[in-house]
């Protein structure tokens, strides 16, 4: 068994680890977004969804497993009490994971429409 540490994953390499792992868990719908000219808050925005609510802890649980393995550190999570809508704050990237409903609902991607869209497909080198 390794101890090494992995060096902690920033910007497109971070993107990329969280697009991978989200598409190998089954995410639907899987939306990269370029906010570093539009938020203060973050750099990348991740929006996936999942079929239903245990896929959706599914998405996440392995979300959490893939950035603690690389050392990003998680400094938020809000899963909304079964709402359908989940938050993973990794500071330079907010991953948000739906219900299809309730991403209907909120249309993330229309109120970032000024985000610049990144090439999902280009990231998990498909």
């Amino acid at each position: 068994m390794s101890t090494e540490s992995k060096e902690e994953l920033k910007g497109e390499e971070l993107l990329a680890l969280c697009c991978k792992t989200l598409d190998d868990a089954k995410a639907e719908n899987l939306v990269a977004l370029d906010v570093r000219e539009t938020s203060t808050i973050t750099n990348y925005l991740v929006l996936a969804s999942g079929l239903a609510e245990p896929h959706l802890k599914a998405l996440r649980r392995e979300l959490d497993k893939a950035l603690k393995d690389h050392n990003v550190k998680i400094i938020g999570v809000d899963e909304g009490d079964f709402s359908g809508w989940a938050v993973v704050d990794a500071f330079d990237i907010m991953i948000h994971l739906f219900s299809e409903e309730t991403r209907e609902t909120y249309k993330l991607e229309a109120l970032w429409k000024d985000a610049i869209p990144v090439d999902v497909e280009k990231l998990l080198g498909s």
